[in-house]
């Protein structure tokens, strides 16, 4: 079975550029457990960036080993704070 999540970040408008450059490093430890980028758009208008992940199988139980993992914690050593909210949720995919 295969789980989606949906994540929107408010990105601070004067941060965009860095975290697009930090993102790349993002995925390639997401990549490593398995995890699939369904899609990633920005709006530079609004300083929106919108991405969807995906796992096959137990998604929770994986997402946990990645944010426990020494990968993850290496991404989050001195980086600042790059948005002002996180909306994340399970979707289900309709089309």
């Amino acid at each position: 079975m295969t789980t989606v999540q949906l994540r929107r970040y408010e990105l601070y408008p004067e941060v965009v550029d860095q975290f697009l450059a930090w993102f790349d490093d993002v995925l390639a430890v997401r990549g490593e457990f398995g995890f699939k980028v369904e899609f990633a758009y920005l709006n530079r208008e609004s300083s929106e960036f919108t991405w969807a992940v995906s796992h096959e199988g137990d998604f929770d139980a994986v997402e946990a080993d990645y944010l426990a993992s020494p990968g993850r914690a290496n991404l989050s050593q001195g980086i600042p704070s790059w948005f002002s909210a996180a909306h994340i949720a399970k979707v289900d995919v309709i089309k």
